[in-house]
């Protein structure tokens, strides 16, 4: 769906069609407060935005026993852009997605609290913590079962209904992702551009990729401080491996590369080993979609930008006097209020499991907490 450029002018500088107080003042039905079994704690504000759908706001982590540390000011889907595989059509899905948000049910939110109809808040578990066997001592034999907390909502646009989902783990962590659901498309294509769907070789499905893009504001314990650092490891090939560090000053396009990622950090926020808090961006899933030379947004996989209140889309940015796309935005300026757009992609083959209804396929990316603890957060 691509949204007309005068609604999206429009809807950018709107209010949100479901505004939260201000995040300082955030209460029910948008503040979010969870403690999780191992005593970790998150706490956040949501809002519905017509432009972006869900976002949350002020989030902070409390690992058990410590205190609070400010992660981020605000993160927001950023674009969702699909194009098919014969080169048209290119959808851009984003620019009016909240409110194309669907009402939820008890089913869609299983043991949860359903916010205004069309927010989800529950926790569920995430697998093991930690397993450590005591070389066989079963004296000594630990283990735990994690949990997360989740904030979902739903989308229908066209054929598809996208769940987009917020994962707070217990271990600090935070995933962004998307599911895609719904109906296929139905269009009709070429062998080489698609695949067999039903009876016969009669109706190929059109491929496509999903591309998508998130915006996080990070803001740890106050802004203005933040700073982005990629790492890299040479020698492969080489019994020995060397790391390397470079510090974004400036805005900057970074591409995905083998044992390639990215932090946040405050210099001046220190774990109880005196190291700097920070946390890690890795983008390795993606499927890195490059698109033509007026699809520019598409050529990178992760954009640092210094932070403008009306750079709010990585495509179909229509808001006044500001750039069209994320490309656009990294103009090499001086970075002291950093905002990072991580680009995921996903290749979507049809097969014949897709037939309606078609099973959700996930993509996204994981946030990991870097010497946010000085010990494993379950050690107590």
């Amino acid at each position: 769906m691509i949204l007309p450029l005068a609604l999206a002018a429009t809807l950018l500088t709107a209010p949100a069609a479901a505004p939260a107080p201000d995040a300082k003042e955030c209460s029910s039905p948008y503040l979010v407060e969870q403690t999780l079994p191992n005593g970790a704690r998150w706490r956040l504000c949501w809002e519905m935005r017509n432009i972006e759908g869900l976002a949350i706001t002020r989030v902070s982590y409390t690992p058990a026993g410590s205190k609070a540390v400010r992660v981020l000011r605000t993160a927001a889907l950023a674009q969702i852009h699909v194009p098919y595989d014969s080169g048209e059509p290119r959808f851009h899905d984003i620019g009016a997605l909240g409110p194309s948000a669907i009402a939820l049910t008890d089913a869609d939110c299983p043991d949860g609290e359903r916010r205004e109809q069309k927010v989800c808040v529950l926790t569920r578990p995430r697998g093991h913590a930690f397993l450590k066997d005591g070389y066989g001592d079963a004296a000594q034999r630990r283990s735990a079962q994690g949990r997360e907390l989740v904030v979902l909502s739903a989308y229908q646009v066209g054929w598809y209904t996208y769940i987009a989902e917020w994962i707070l783990g217990d271990d600090g962590s935070i995933t962004p992702r998307v599911g895609a659901t719904g109906s296929l498309a139905g269009f009709t294509t070429a062998p080489k551009h698609g695949w067999p769907i039903g009876v016969g070789r009669k109706h190929f499905e059109e491929s496509h990729s999903h591309n998508i893009f998130w915006r996080l504001d990070f803001d740890l314990n106050g802004k203005g401080r933040d700073v982005v650092e990629q790492y890299d490891f040479a020698g492969n090939g080489t019994k020995k491996r060397t790391m390397a560090r470079t510090v974004f000053k400036r805005e900057t396009k970074a591409l995905n590369q083998r044992m390639r990622w990215w932090r946040v950090v405050d210099p001046r926020v220190l774990n109880a080993d005196r190291h700097p808090v920070s946390w890690e961006i890795n983008n390795s899933d993606s499927s890195e979609y490059r698109g033509p030379k007026d699809e520019g947004f598409t050529h990178s996989d992760v954009y640092v930008t210094q932070y403008r209140a009306c750079e709010r889309l990585a495509s179909m940015n229509s808001a006044p006097r500001c750039k069209e796309s994320v490309d656009a935005y990294t103009g090499r300026e001086r970075l002291t209020d950093p905002v990072l757009w991580v680009n995921v992609g996903f290749h979507h083959v049809a097969r014949d499991e897709d037939a309606d209804p078609m099973p959700v396929h996930w993509q996204g990316f994981r946030v990991t907490p870097r010497d946010v603890t000085a010990k494993n957060p379950y050690a107590g």
